[in-house]
Protein backbone atom coordinates (compact mmCIF):
# COMPACT_ATOMS: atom_id res chain seq x y z
CA UNK A 1 0.00 0.00 0.00
CA UNK A 2 1.61 3.42 -1.22
CA UNK A 3 2.74 5.32 2.15
CA UNK A 4 0.63 8.28 2.20
CA UNK A 5 2.73 12.20 2.54
CA UNK A 6 3.54 13.09 6.39
CA UNK A 7 1.31 15.89 6.84
CA UNK A 8 3.53 17.73 9.21
CA UNK A 9 6.83 17.24 6.33
CA UNK A 10 4.68 19.11 3.87
CA UNK A 11 3.75 22.08 6.36
CA UNK A 12 7.83 22.24 7.08
CA UNK A 13 8.21 22.60 3.12
CA UNK A 14 5.58 24.84 2.65
CA UNK A 15 7.00 27.16 5.59
CA UNK A 16 10.72 27.01 4.58
CA UNK A 17 9.85 27.99 0.57
CA UNK A 18 7.65 31.14 1.96
CA UNK A 19 10.44 32.11 4.01
CA UNK A 20 12.88 31.77 0.76
CA UNK A 21 10.58 34.03 -1.16
CA UNK A 22 9.47 36.51 0.98
CA UNK A 23 12.37 38.50 0.88
CA UNK A 24 11.50 38.87 -3.00
CA UNK A 25 8.20 40.60 -2.54
CA UNK A 26 9.40 43.45 -0.66
CA UNK A 27 12.11 43.73 -3.28
CA UNK A 28 9.84 43.71 -6.30
CA UNK A 29 7.37 45.99 -5.07
CA UNK A 30 10.09 48.43 -4.50
CA UNK A 31 10.89 48.47 -8.04
CA UNK A 32 7.80 49.38 -9.53
CA UNK A 33 7.66 52.93 -10.50
CA UNK A 34 5.45 55.35 -8.78
CA UNK A 35 1.90 55.28 -10.04
CA UNK A 36 0.44 58.36 -11.81
CA UNK A 37 -1.92 59.95 -9.54
CA UNK A 38 -4.28 61.99 -11.70
CA UNK A 39 -5.72 65.33 -10.19
CA UNK A 40 -2.23 66.10 -7.34
CA UNK A 41 -0.15 69.10 -9.07
CA UNK A 42 1.99 68.19 -12.37
CA UNK A 43 5.39 70.21 -12.23
CA UNK A 44 6.75 71.68 -15.11
CA UNK A 45 10.01 72.57 -15.06
CA UNK A 46 10.83 75.55 -17.50
CA UNK A 47 14.78 76.36 -18.24
CA UNK A 48 14.35 80.13 -18.04
CA UNK A 49 13.04 82.82 -15.78
CA UNK A 50 9.73 83.57 -15.61
CA UNK A 51 8.03 85.73 -18.07
CA UNK A 52 8.73 84.21 -21.66
CA UNK A 53 6.74 82.14 -24.15
CA UNK A 54 7.93 78.97 -22.52
CA UNK A 55 4.71 79.86 -19.51
CA UNK A 56 2.41 81.21 -22.02
CA UNK A 57 2.57 77.57 -23.70
CA UNK A 58 2.20 75.87 -20.36
CA UNK A 59 -0.46 77.73 -18.72
CA UNK A 60 -2.06 77.35 -22.34
CA UNK A 61 -2.31 73.52 -22.25
CA UNK A 62 -2.49 73.82 -18.15
CA UNK A 63 -6.36 75.18 -18.38
CA UNK A 64 -7.27 72.33 -20.63
CA UNK A 65 -5.48 69.79 -18.98
CA UNK A 66 -7.12 70.33 -15.25
CA UNK A 67 -9.95 68.08 -15.29
CA UNK A 68 -7.90 65.08 -16.77
CA UNK A 69 -4.79 65.29 -15.22
CA UNK A 70 -4.76 67.86 -12.72
CA UNK A 71 -3.23 71.17 -12.68
CA UNK A 72 0.13 71.53 -13.99
CA UNK A 73 2.86 74.24 -11.94
CA UNK A 74 5.34 76.48 -13.53
CA UNK A 75 9.18 75.80 -12.07
CA UNK A 76 11.16 78.40 -13.67
CA UNK A 77 14.42 77.11 -13.03
CA UNK A 78 16.68 79.31 -14.84
CA UNK A 79 20.49 78.93 -14.45
CA UNK A 80 23.20 77.24 -17.37
CA UNK A 81 21.37 77.96 -20.34
CA UNK A 82 18.77 75.48 -19.05
CA UNK A 83 20.64 72.66 -18.46
CA UNK A 84 19.50 72.69 -14.40
CA UNK A 85 16.02 72.36 -15.30
CA UNK A 86 16.83 69.16 -17.32
CA UNK A 87 18.98 67.71 -14.81
CA UNK A 88 16.64 68.06 -12.37
CA UNK A 89 13.75 66.10 -14.21
CA UNK A 90 16.48 63.50 -15.68
CA UNK A 91 16.71 62.47 -11.65
CA UNK A 92 12.87 63.08 -10.88
CA UNK A 93 10.92 60.36 -9.74
CA UNK A 94 9.25 58.74 -13.24
CA UNK A 95 5.75 58.86 -11.72
CA UNK A 96 4.42 61.53 -14.57
CA UNK A 97 4.01 64.31 -12.08
CA UNK A 98 7.56 66.19 -12.99
CA UNK A 99 8.37 67.24 -16.74
CA UNK A 100 10.64 69.02 -19.01
CA UNK A 101 9.50 71.72 -21.61
CA UNK A 102 12.49 70.73 -23.68
CA UNK A 103 13.60 73.64 -26.13
CA UNK A 104 15.73 73.02 -29.44
CA UNK A 105 18.83 75.25 -27.81
CA UNK A 106 18.38 72.64 -24.65
CA UNK A 107 17.68 69.02 -26.94
CA UNK A 108 19.51 69.37 -29.80
CA UNK A 109 22.23 72.03 -29.85
CA UNK A 110 23.83 71.51 -26.64
CA UNK A 111 24.58 68.21 -27.53
CA UNK A 112 27.17 70.01 -29.75
CA UNK A 113 27.33 72.88 -27.88
CA UNK A 114 29.23 71.48 -24.47
CA UNK A 115 31.82 69.11 -24.50
CA UNK A 116 30.97 67.35 -21.12
CA UNK A 117 27.07 67.60 -21.58
CA UNK A 118 25.03 65.73 -18.47
CA UNK A 119 22.39 63.85 -20.54
CA UNK A 120 21.86 62.32 -23.46
CA UNK A 121 18.30 64.11 -25.01
CA UNK A 122 17.69 60.95 -26.86
CA UNK A 123 18.57 58.25 -24.38
CA UNK A 124 17.68 59.96 -20.96
CA UNK A 125 14.17 61.12 -21.15
CA UNK A 126 10.75 59.68 -22.70
CA UNK A 127 9.33 62.24 -25.37
CA UNK A 128 5.87 63.05 -25.47
CA UNK A 129 4.79 65.47 -27.48
CA UNK A 130 6.25 68.55 -29.25
CA UNK A 131 3.81 71.17 -28.47
CA UNK A 132 5.17 74.23 -30.08
CA UNK A 133 7.40 75.31 -32.72
CA UNK A 134 8.48 79.18 -33.52
CA UNK A 135 10.85 81.85 -35.82
CA UNK A 136 12.40 84.67 -34.84
CA UNK A 137 12.97 87.65 -35.81
CA UNK A 138 15.42 90.53 -36.29
CA UNK A 139 14.30 93.10 -33.50
CA UNK A 140 16.60 96.31 -33.13
CA UNK A 141 16.62 99.66 -30.97
CA UNK A 142 14.55 102.27 -31.99
CA UNK A 143 17.22 104.55 -32.36
CA UNK A 144 19.46 102.49 -34.80
CA UNK A 145 19.72 104.04 -37.99
CA UNK A 146 17.71 101.51 -40.23
CA UNK A 147 13.65 100.71 -41.64
CA UNK A 148 15.06 97.74 -43.67
CA UNK A 149 17.49 94.91 -43.13
CA UNK A 150 19.51 95.84 -46.20
CA UNK A 151 19.66 99.47 -44.59
CA UNK A 152 20.58 97.71 -41.08
CA UNK A 153 23.22 95.76 -42.81
CA UNK A 154 24.98 98.82 -44.34
CA UNK A 155 24.78 100.51 -40.94
CA UNK A 156 26.64 97.65 -39.06
CA UNK A 157 29.16 96.49 -41.53
CA UNK A 158 29.97 100.53 -41.18
CA UNK A 159 30.01 100.06 -37.45
CA UNK A 160 32.34 96.81 -37.67
CA UNK A 161 32.86 95.14 -33.78
CA UNK A 162 30.90 98.46 -32.60
CA UNK A 163 27.72 96.39 -32.77
CA UNK A 164 26.53 93.74 -30.20
CA UNK A 165 23.86 91.45 -30.61
CA UNK A 166 21.84 90.06 -27.94
CA UNK A 167 20.34 86.20 -27.54
CA UNK A 168 18.31 84.44 -25.26
CA UNK A 169 21.32 82.47 -24.31
CA UNK A 170 24.37 81.05 -25.85
CA UNK A 171 24.48 78.23 -28.11
CA UNK A 172 20.33 79.23 -29.03
CA UNK A 173 19.14 79.63 -32.08
CA UNK A 174 18.87 83.67 -31.26
CA UNK A 175 22.84 82.83 -30.65
CA UNK A 176 23.21 81.37 -34.02
CA UNK A 177 20.71 83.29 -35.83
CA UNK A 178 23.20 86.33 -35.29
CA UNK A 179 26.35 84.08 -36.20
CA UNK A 180 24.94 83.20 -39.78
CA UNK A 181 24.15 86.51 -40.55
CA UNK A 182 27.49 87.68 -39.48
CA UNK A 183 28.83 85.41 -42.08
CA UNK A 184 26.40 85.41 -44.68
CA UNK A 185 26.64 89.58 -44.77
CA UNK A 186 30.04 89.87 -43.83
CA UNK A 187 29.49 91.45 -40.09
CA UNK A 188 31.33 91.33 -37.47
CA UNK A 189 28.98 92.08 -34.34
CA UNK A 190 29.93 90.74 -31.15
CA UNK A 191 27.45 88.36 -29.24
CA UNK A 192 25.73 89.12 -25.87
CA UNK A 193 24.24 86.31 -24.35
CA UNK A 194 21.11 87.05 -21.96
CA UNK A 195 19.55 84.02 -18.89
CA UNK A 196 16.59 84.18 -21.17
CA UNK A 197 14.65 86.66 -22.86
CA UNK A 198 12.75 88.39 -20.35
CA UNK A 199 16.44 90.21 -19.59
CA UNK A 200 17.22 90.39 -23.15
CA UNK A 201 13.79 92.49 -24.03
CA UNK A 202 14.34 94.70 -21.46
CA UNK A 203 17.42 95.49 -22.54
CA UNK A 204 17.04 95.90 -26.60
CA UNK A 205 13.94 98.42 -25.45
CA UNK A 206 16.08 100.56 -23.08
CA UNK A 207 19.27 100.75 -25.60
CA UNK A 208 21.60 99.04 -23.84
CA UNK A 209 22.31 96.53 -26.46
CA UNK A 210 21.00 97.81 -29.97
CA UNK A 211 20.43 94.56 -31.77
CA UNK A 212 18.13 91.32 -30.12
CA UNK A 213 17.59 88.35 -32.07
CA UNK A 214 14.14 87.57 -30.51
CA UNK A 215 11.07 85.07 -31.06
CA UNK A 216 8.77 86.70 -33.36
CA UNK A 217 6.21 85.94 -30.55
CA UNK A 218 8.75 88.27 -28.46
CA UNK A 219 8.92 90.68 -31.07
CA UNK A 220 4.80 91.46 -31.26
CA UNK A 221 4.50 91.99 -27.83
CA UNK A 222 7.42 94.61 -28.01
CA UNK A 223 6.51 96.42 -31.02
CA UNK A 224 3.52 98.60 -29.48
CA UNK A 225 5.88 99.87 -27.19
CA UNK A 226 7.34 102.17 -29.75
CA UNK A 227 10.84 101.14 -28.38
CA UNK A 228 12.12 98.67 -30.83
CA UNK A 229 11.79 97.91 -34.90
CA UNK A 230 11.80 94.47 -36.28
CA UNK A 231 13.53 94.36 -39.70
CA UNK A 232 13.45 90.66 -41.38
CA UNK A 233 12.35 86.89 -39.94
CA UNK A 234 13.96 83.51 -39.61
CA UNK A 235 11.83 80.96 -41.41
CA UNK A 236 12.76 80.31 -45.33
CA UNK A 237 9.24 82.09 -46.48
CA UNK A 238 7.58 85.09 -45.00
CA UNK A 239 6.15 84.55 -41.28
CA UNK A 240 2.17 84.44 -41.65
CA UNK A 241 2.76 86.31 -38.44
CA UNK A 242 4.59 89.23 -39.92
CA UNK A 243 3.73 89.05 -43.33
CA UNK A 244 4.86 92.58 -44.03
CA UNK A 245 8.57 91.45 -43.30
CA UNK A 246 10.61 89.89 -45.51
CA UNK A 247 12.59 86.80 -44.66
CA UNK A 248 16.25 86.25 -44.31
CA UNK A 249 16.02 83.69 -47.31
CA UNK A 250 13.64 86.06 -49.44
CA UNK A 251 16.73 89.13 -48.93
CA UNK A 252 19.06 86.75 -50.22
CA UNK A 253 20.32 85.34 -47.43
CA UNK A 254 19.68 81.87 -48.03
CA UNK A 255 21.74 80.12 -45.38
CA UNK A 256 20.09 82.31 -42.61
CA UNK A 257 17.06 80.07 -41.37
CA UNK A 258 16.50 79.36 -37.39
CA UNK A 259 13.41 77.67 -36.59
CA UNK A 260 12.66 75.94 -32.85
CA UNK A 261 10.68 74.53 -30.70
CA UNK A 262 9.25 73.24 -27.72
CA UNK A 263 8.31 69.48 -26.43
CA UNK A 264 7.54 68.03 -22.98
CA UNK A 265 9.44 65.20 -21.98
CA UNK A 266 9.14 62.68 -18.89
CA UNK A 267 11.97 61.09 -16.57
CA UNK A 268 13.29 58.10 -18.11
CA UNK A 269 11.13 54.73 -17.19
CA UNK A 270 8.31 56.21 -16.65
CA UNK A 271 5.57 53.67 -17.43
CA UNK A 272 4.17 53.64 -20.56
CA UNK A 273 0.69 53.63 -19.48
CA UNK A 274 1.59 57.02 -17.82
CA UNK A 275 3.11 58.84 -21.00
CA UNK A 276 0.44 57.75 -23.06
CA UNK A 277 -1.98 59.55 -20.61
CA UNK A 278 0.20 62.43 -20.36
CA UNK A 279 0.73 62.36 -24.08
CA UNK A 280 -3.18 62.51 -24.94
CA UNK A 281 -4.10 65.07 -22.95
CA UNK A 282 -1.65 67.30 -23.90
CA UNK A 283 -2.22 66.71 -27.40
CA UNK A 284 -6.01 66.87 -27.22
CA UNK A 285 -4.93 70.80 -25.06
CA UNK A 286 -2.71 71.74 -28.27
CA UNK A 287 -5.45 70.79 -30.70
CA UNK A 288 -7.96 72.71 -29.19
CA UNK A 289 -9.25 75.82 -29.98
CA UNK A 290 -8.10 78.12 -27.66
CA UNK A 291 -4.97 76.83 -27.48
CA UNK A 292 -4.11 76.88 -31.06
CA UNK A 293 -5.80 80.99 -30.55
CA UNK A 294 -3.46 81.66 -27.81
CA UNK A 295 -0.38 79.88 -29.10
CA UNK A 296 -0.59 81.88 -32.71
CA UNK A 297 -1.07 85.39 -30.40
CA UNK A 298 1.71 84.37 -28.94
CA UNK A 299 4.03 83.77 -32.33
CA UNK A 300 3.92 79.97 -32.05
CA UNK A 301 2.14 77.35 -34.84
CA UNK A 302 0.94 74.42 -32.74
CA UNK A 303 2.03 71.19 -33.70
CA UNK A 304 1.35 68.26 -31.54
CA UNK A 305 3.64 65.57 -33.01
CA UNK A 306 3.75 62.06 -31.16
CA UNK A 307 7.09 60.58 -30.07
CA UNK A 308 8.33 59.11 -33.26
CA UNK A 309 8.18 62.60 -35.02
CA UNK A 310 9.59 64.35 -32.19
CA UNK A 311 12.28 61.79 -32.28
CA UNK A 312 13.03 61.95 -35.49
CA UNK A 313 12.91 66.46 -35.82
CA UNK A 314 15.68 65.66 -32.80
CA UNK A 315 17.53 64.04 -34.93
CA UNK A 316 17.55 65.77 -38.17
CA UNK A 317 18.12 69.46 -35.92
CA UNK A 318 20.89 67.95 -33.95
CA UNK A 319 22.96 66.80 -37.58
CA UNK A 320 22.04 70.39 -38.64
CA UNK A 321 23.06 72.24 -35.35
CA UNK A 322 26.30 70.11 -35.07
CA UNK A 323 27.46 71.61 -38.75
CA UNK A 324 26.32 75.21 -38.11
CA UNK A 325 29.01 74.65 -35.10
CA UNK A 326 31.62 73.68 -36.32
CA UNK A 327 31.28 76.11 -39.30
CA UNK A 328 31.34 78.97 -37.02
CA UNK A 329 34.13 77.26 -34.50
CA UNK A 330 31.62 77.42 -31.48
CA UNK A 331 32.23 75.35 -28.37
CA UNK A 332 30.56 76.67 -25.14
CA UNK A 333 32.28 76.95 -22.03
CA UNK A 334 31.31 73.86 -19.44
Amino acid sequence: MPQLPDPTRRRTLATLGGLALAPLAPLAFAQQPPAFTPGQPIKVLIGVPAGGTQDVLTRAIAHQVRDSLGPLIIDNRSGAAGRIAVEAVKSAAPDGHTLLLGTASMMTMFPSAYRNLSYDPIKDFVPLVNAARFELALTVHKDVPANTLAEFITWAKAQGDKVSFGSYGAGTPSHFLGEMLNRAAGLKMVHVPYRGSTPARQDVMGGTVPVYFDTIGGAQQMLPTGRVKVLATSGDKRSPLMPQLPSFVESGYKDVVATAWFAYYAPLKTPPATAEKLRAEIIRAVNSRDVRQQLLQNGMYPVADGPEALVKTMREDIARWAGIMKAVNFQAND
